[in-house]
């Protein structure tokens, strides 16, 4: 069964955003303010279970739809390149 990792978009109160992931499991947190970071984070938190993760996306209600769309089109390249790894 999947480990269930919580990725949360926020706002970092000087004009940007960054993530907030957390591991359900240990409640370990990992606050990352760019992707990279958080590609860094999540391979590493879910190397611990064998990559065998499920990630759950929320935002907090002040994030504004700019820096979610721009969250959402790095997951989605970043996803996109993983899956192609995969293979």
């Amino acid at each position: 069964m999947a480990v269930k990792f919580v990725s949360t978009i926020k706002e970092d109160g000087i004009g940007g955003w960054y993530i907030e992931l957390v591991d359900t499991l240990d409640n370990r947190v990992a606050t990352c303010k760019d992707i990279k970071q958080y590609e860094d984070a999540i391979e590493q938190m879910g190397d611990d279970y064998g990559a065998d993760i499920e990630v759950e996306w929320k935002k907090d209600e002040n994030v504004t739809i700019a820096h979610f769309e721009e969250v959402r089109m790095a997951i989605s390249s970043y996803q996109k390149k993983y899956n192609q790894e995969a293979i």
